[in-house]
C-alpha cells in the first residue's frame, strides 16, 4: 500500500461564536489528528493550512470575513480532488460534513476514526 493523502475534516469555527482562540484550539486538535495520520504512514492535509494564508494574502482581516469565506471551502474542495481519503473527526461542522459529501461524490474513502485508517508498514515502503 502506498501512502495516502488524507484530508482531516472537522470543526474549526463551529461552536466558537467567532472566538479566534477557540478556532485555533479546534485547529490544534485537527493538527494532533494530522500528526497521528502521519505516524500511520500517510500524508495528512488540512484545508485551513492552505486557505488561511491565501485569504490573508488576499486581504482578509479575520477568520470568517467575506474574503476568508471566498477561500475556505473552495480550497478544501480543490484539495479533495488530490486526496485519497478523508478522516472526519468528531464535532458538529457543516463544512466538514460538506467535505465528506464531496469526498463521497469523488469516490474517496471516508474514515470516521483514526483506527479505521490503515497503517502503512515499512515493508510496503519498499
Amino acid at each position: 500500500m502506498q501512502s495516502m493523502i488524507i484530508l482531516i475534516a472537522g470543526p474549526v469555527r463551529s461552536g466558537t461564536n467567532g472566538d479566534e482562540r477557540l478556532m485555533h484550539e479546534n485547529l490544534a486538535r485537527m493538527e494532533q489528528t494530522a500528526l497521528a495520520v502521519y505516524q500511520r504512514g500517510h500524508i495528512p492535509v488540512i484545508g485551513e493550512w492552505l486557505a488561511f494564508p491565501l485569504s490573508a494574502a488576499a486581504g482578509s482581516q479575520k477568520i470568517g470575513d467575506a474574503i476568508s469565506e471566498a477561500f475556505l471551502y473552495p480550497v478544501a474542495h480543490r484539495l479533495l480532488t488530490r486526496c485519497d481519503a478523508v478522516l472526519r473527526i468528531e464535532g458538529a461542522s457543516n463544512g466538514a460534513d460538506n467535505d465528506v459529501r464531496v469526498a463521497n461524490e469523488l469516490g474517496l474513502a471516508v474514515y470516521y476514526s483514526l483506527d479505521e485508517v490503515p497503517v502503512k508498514t515499512k515493508q510496503a515502503e519498499a
